[in-house]
């Protein structure tokens, strides 16, 4: 089980690198949700997005190739989800909730006030 967690969290993270909606998608569960928490400090969806196509175009935008910044695989919650950092700086902290070998929820935090402890120097 934690295995096909981590597997699905790096496929996830690969094409979200490659800005591949077409791997985002199939990634998906096809009801998926993104939960986005920008705290109002940041642009966020206020609320949550359904569906796997619109679910990806916004990882993919959120989360896709950036010259200035490293995705990686950290654990979340006891779980592998998925760090956005610029300059060592977290901008996105991404919680990745599977089932049945799909992404069915990814809680994505990007207010800057939740996000200190998840700096690096």
């Amino acid at each position: 089980m934690v295995e096909r967690h981590d597997g699905v969290v790096r496929g996830f993270a690969e094409a979200c690198r490659l800005e591949d909606i077409v791997a985002l998608r199939a990634a998906l569960d096809p009801d998926a949700i993104a939960i986005c928490d920008g705290g109002g400090l940041v642009a966020a969806s206020m609320s949550p997005v359904h569906g796997a196509e619109d679910v990806a175009r916004l990882a993919a935008a959120l989360l896709g190739r950036r010259p200035d910044a490293e995705l990686t695989i950290e654990v979340i919650n006891g779980r592998a989800g998925l760090a956005l950092r610029r300059r060592g700086r977290a901008v996105a902290v991404v919680a990745v909730e599977e089932a049945h070998a799909r992404i069915a929820v990814l809680w994505i935090v990007l207010n800057p006030a939740k996000l200190s402890r998840w700096h690096r120097p």
